[in-house]
């Protein structure tokens, strides 16, 4: 289905690619460490809203 030649370039793109996002997030963590701090409040928020959402389309269908 691929020629060998597109699955080099695929193979090296997505190698290169990890190696970019690993080096990037290496070089940002401070950043992150300082600016992201209680993220997980809002995940938990929007895991929370998300659960409700559910709970009522359920209880709503029955």
């Amino acid at each position: 289905m691929f020629s060998k030649g597109q699955l080099i370039f695929a193979g090296v793109f997505a190698i290169i690619f990890a190696i970019i996002m690993v080096w990037s997030y290496k070089k940002d963590v401070k950043l992150h460490q300082f600016y992201y701090k209680k993220v997980w409040v809002v995940a938990l928020g929007i895991i929370i809203a998300i659960a409700l959402f559910a709970i009522l389309t359920f209880a709503l269908h029955e």
